[in-house]
């Protein structure tokens, strides 16, 4: 089996041939899963070696680095035959939503809400010292952009966060 591995400006790209073990799902493996190693001696070789801690736990703690550094969580996908693992640097710098055209305001709500999480319409108005009302014009146009998505329930139940979170 050969493994890829692509850089390019905004994510760097593994590809290796053949799908996931049977019995193995995506979404398992944003949480502690069972594993199922494709050469059971080179992995008892490595955990001998103190090189593999314990079987099954690598992409949760991938997934909890990727978090401590501050960047997107990690892609896993099923394509073209394979597995594949996407890591994307973080898109959201000062200069590349400038070049969006976003405003100072917008641009501030966008690091609040990499440091938190998420933001709220009175959280966007009370960190910029403006009204509801442009508040929301401005929440509204992240959102037109992609940059933000919208959820929670009607009223002060709604909250943004950034859409590739």
């Amino acid at each position: 089996m050969q493994t890829q591995v692509k850089v390019f400006d905004d994510y760097i790209w593994f590809y290796n041939i053949g799908g996931l073990p049977e019995g193995i799902t995506l979404e398992q493996l944003k949480r502690p899963h069972s594993s199922v190693p494709r050469n059971p001696l080179i992995v008892h070789i490595f955990y001998l070696a103190g090189l593999i801690e314990d079987m099954g736990t690598g992409t949760g703690r991938i997934i909890e680095n990727m978090k401590i550094a501050s960047l997107p969580e990690p892609e896993f996908r099923e394509e073209m035959g394979g597995f594949s693992l996407y890591f994307r640097k973080d898109i959201y710098t000062e200069e590349y939503l400038r070049k969006l055209g976003l405003n100072e305001r917008q641009i501030k709500a966008v690091m609040y809400v990499k440091k938190n999480g998420k933001i709220t319409n009175r959280e966007y108005k009370e960190l910029n010292g403006i009204s509801r009302q442009m508040a929301t014009i401005d929440l509204k146009q992240l959102i037109d952009k992609g940059i933000f998505t919208k959820s929670g329930k009607a009223g002060a139940g709604i909250f943004y966060k950034l859409t590739n979170d």
